[in-house]
């Protein structure tokens, strides 16, 4: 059987879109989950939406499944006494649940061709972390829910520019501890 060149053309841009797309779903698309963390010494039992009860370690991360609206949690300590039962609201399709109500910081990272980086940060206000100043305004969280971030506890900044016309930021939380050792690594004055 002797195939036409036509249909040969069409037969290998068919496999090229498709080797694109297994490369693009499994290499470089950015999962969309929720975590609850737990950077405290405790351990906790926590149940999502009268869900099954799940148990989260000192210093451990689990992902769960929340679903975009209302949700309800349930968080108990140790010896399985309640310690609250509220609710929050998903609005995004990545968040991280604070079950411990511990401190994290929001930072943002600028990216772009001929960027000033030193001329951004320096307009910017600065927060007081342990009595001391940092710059580019990190924004501290300690409430139960958020999802005003880009890259999430576990992700790391993009190290490439993706869009190299313009200036473009993104996003990232960190635990206080991760942040603090983050600041003292990238901000080097």
């Amino acid at each position: 059987m002797k195939i036409s060149p036509s249909a040969k053309g069409l037969i290998i841009s068919i496999i090229t879109v498709l080797v694109a797309f297994g490369i693009y779903n499994f290499f470089l698309a950015k999962r969309n989950y929720y975590l609850v963390d737990n950077p405290s010494e405790q351990t906790y039992y926590f149940n999502i939406n009268n869900g099954v009860e799940k148990i989260i370690t000192a210093g451990q991360k689990v992902q769960v499944e929340l679903k975009k609206g209302n949700n309800q949690i349930k968080v108990l300590n140790g010896e399985k006494k309640v310690l609250f039962d509220s609710a929050f609201v998903v609005n995004k399709n990545r968040g991280l649940v604070n079950i411990a109500h511990q401190d994290y910081y929001i930072n943002e990272q600028f990216y772009g061709y001929g960027l000033n980086k030193d001329s951004l940060i320096a307009v910017r206000p600065r927060t007081t972390i342990d009595g001391k100043l940092f710059v580019n305004a990190p924004v501290r969280f300690n409430k139960l829910y958020t999802d005003a971030f880009y890259y999430n506890i576990d992700e790391e900044y993009d190290p490439i520019v993706k869009n190299i016309q313009k200036v473009e930021s993104r996003t990232k939380i960190f635990r206080k501890a991760d942040f603090l050792k983050y600041y003292k690594e990238y901000y080097q004055f």
